[in-house]
């Protein structure tokens, strides 16, 4: 598919992993751009201009950690860098993906249907371990591996692989102000609430075992970053926010092809 550019966010140095995923596009004849990923590791939070530490202890009940704000980046720069080719669709993995069959032949299979479906979808995850309140829409066969194509209103939470339109990553970029969650909340806050997002299920991309180390911190994990008293109390409130907004969402959902 001419129209589609396939990335992969790669920390420099992380040789391993790169061959790892070169060698499994290569053997579906996919060939890829090496997208730089931004290393937060050591990132003095306290100087990020568009990190909002305030709202991410209401919204997350904890801060974010330098390697989420450096995934973060690593995104935003992965589709700026999209929105200056001529392609129409960008194919984003990150280094630990592991795609189960062919993800461009998926996607040249399905992206005209999911077009005529919404023409101003924004994202699809393809990399999702997990499914809820959903819409099914299309199914596929691809190298063996059968998946449906839904309209996913609850969004699916990891990063690992995801597909861009050009108006998604745009409005992605246009709609940057400051950093409130990791990559994975914000696109399901966003997209849960806006709609315009969809995945597979059975996911056609899973991961390896290798530990993400873009998200990696110096010593401390993420999931117990500066936790505060209410951390129990602002998760289940996001929770059960966006599921209502989804459960709403998945009645109201009607496709172009069912009007």
């Amino acid at each position: 598919m001419q129209s589609l550019e396939t990335y992969v966010i790669n920390l420099d140095g992380s040789n391993d992993r790169l061959q790892t995923i070169s060698d499994r596009l290569s053997a579906f004849g996919v060939p890829f751009e090496r997208i730089s990923a931004v290393d937060g590791r050591k990132f003095d939070l306290a100087t990020i201009p568009d990190y909002d530490a305030e709202r991410a202890q209401s919204y997350m009940g904890r801060t974010l950690v330098g390697g989420e704000i450096g995934c973060y980046r690593s995104h935003l720069k992965v589709a700026e860098h999209f929105l200056k080719s001529e392609a129409r669709y960008a194919l984003v993995l990150e280094d630990d993906a592991l795609p189960l069959c062919n993800p461009v032949e998926l996607l040249e299979a399905a992206l005209p249907d999911l077009e005529k479906v919404d023409p101003d979808w924004r994202l699809i995850n393809i990399g999702n371990n997990k499914l809820k309140i959903a819409t099914p829409l299309s199914r596929y066969g691809i190298g063996g591996h059968d998946c449906e194509l839904v309209a996913a209103h609850y969004f699916p939470m990891t990063t690992s692989a995801i597909v861009w339109s050009r108006e998604g990553a745009r409005l992605f970029l246009a709609e940057h102000r400051k950093m409130f969650a990791p990559v994975d909340n914000y696109f399901r806050h966003w997209l849960t609430r806006t709609g315009h997002g969809y995945s597979f299920w059975p996911s056609p991309v899973t991961t390896t075992d290798a530990a993400s180390e873009i998200l990696a911190s110096s010593g401390r994990a993420r999931k117990t970053n500066k936790r505060k008293w209410f951390y129990a109390f602002a998760k289940q409130r996001r929770l059960m926010e966006d599921k209502l907004i989804a459960f709403i969402h998945k009645k109201r959902f009607r496709s172009a092809g069912s009007k």
